[in-house]
């Protein structure tokens, strides 16, 4: 289960979501007075939890407060598997699952709270595969009445955010989280100086063991793919960082990963000085920025093509003289 906030994280509280029977527990992040901008869904990657986009190792880390204090709702569930769902699905669930199981809890949430413009899925590593699925599964719905690719069940989807993933592992998968290999940490990690001190002491909070059914189902991921990415259509960004090393990110790795999206516009960044846990490094507000910075595009392109038409500026205004001395 997501862990309750420290003191001093004004703003934030542990939430539980009902999934469709299945319990999701979480940190929601709101912003003060008004009703959200939009909604950002963040989900964590295999063996961590919903803490991982709320690091504490330093003031300005966490992805919650930066959220909300921009005018957005922030929450980072546990996904299903971890948490509080861990104890009614001891060995996970599968892909499809997760997806059906995460639907149910974001229309229950959506239905209860005003979420704003819609929503932005931010995912990490393993996340990602849900954050992607997820996508796909609302863009083979249609478009709904409002025109939006999700039409109305979860409000519109505004567009998917992933670091740490691809399409093709860099690993053997003896390598993998839940494989029953040695830990990798250095590839969690990258170079010790991508973090504060206190990163790795918070870090072990925030560990949860990989459900069987997920380390084993990560394997099937490059075949499954292509027929998901191939039914979002949505904006895509993907964010490798510096030191990414369980996904192979070089040139040709990424036109295949690209390939397939075929209904959606994408990006491809890199941020520097980060290891794989960007989120928990010094790059992670550097990393969120970007993030909010994408969210505060797709909520300017659907400003624009929902707003007014106007009639273009006054003939009159070019003949007013300047002064600009």
């Amino acid at each position: 289960m997501a862990p309750s906030p420290p003191p001093g994280a004004p703003g934030i509280r542990a939430v539980t979501l009902d999934g469709g029977g299945i319990p999701l527990s979480g940190l929601l992040a709101l912003p003060p007075g008004d009703a959200p901008r939009a909604l950002v869904v963040a989900l964590h990657g295999a063996g961590m939890s919903a803490g991982y986009f709320d690091s504490r190792a330093r003031p300005g880390l966490s992805l919650l407060e930066l959220g909300a204090s921009l005018g957005h709702a922030v929450l980072a569930l546990d996904r299903p598997g971890y948490g509080a769902s861990a104890a009614v699905l001891p060995e996970g669930q599968d892909l499809a699952g997760q997806t059906a199981t995460l639907l149910a809890a974001l229309e229950g949430f959506a239905r209860a709270r005003d979420i704003g413009a819609g929503l932005l899925l931010v995912a990490h590593s393993n996340g990602g595969r849900l954050a992607l699925s997820t996508a796909a599964a609302l863009g083979a719905r249609g478009p709904g009445p409002d025109r939006s690719p999700t039409g109305p069940v979860v409000g519109p989807l505004l567009g998917v955010d992933v670091s740490g993933i691809a399409r093709r592992l860099a690993v053997d998968r003896t390598a993998l989280p839940g494989s029953g290999g040695p830990v990798q940490w250095r590839r969690h990690w990258g170079a010790l100086r991508f973090y504060p001190p206190d990163a790795f002491r918070l870090g072990q909070e925030l560990l949860r063991p990989v459900p069987a059914v997920e380390a084993r189902e990560i394997l099937e991921w490059p075949a499954a793919y292509p027929g998901l990415a191939a039914r979002i259509r949505v904006p895509v960004r993907f964010t490798f960082a510096e030191q990414e090393q369980w996904w192979r990110h070089d040139p040709a790795a990424v036109e295949e990963l690209l390939a397939p999206l075929s209904m959606a516009s994408t990006e491809v960044v890199r941020q520097p000085d980060a290891g794989h846990n960007i989120s928990l490094g010094w790059a992670a507000r550097s990393y969120h920025l970007r993030v909010l910075s994408f969210l505060e595009e797709r909520l300017l392109a659907r400003n624009v093509v929902r707003g007014p038409v106007l009639t273009g500026p006054d003939p009159d205004l070019n003949k007013v003289d300047v002064d600009l001395t």
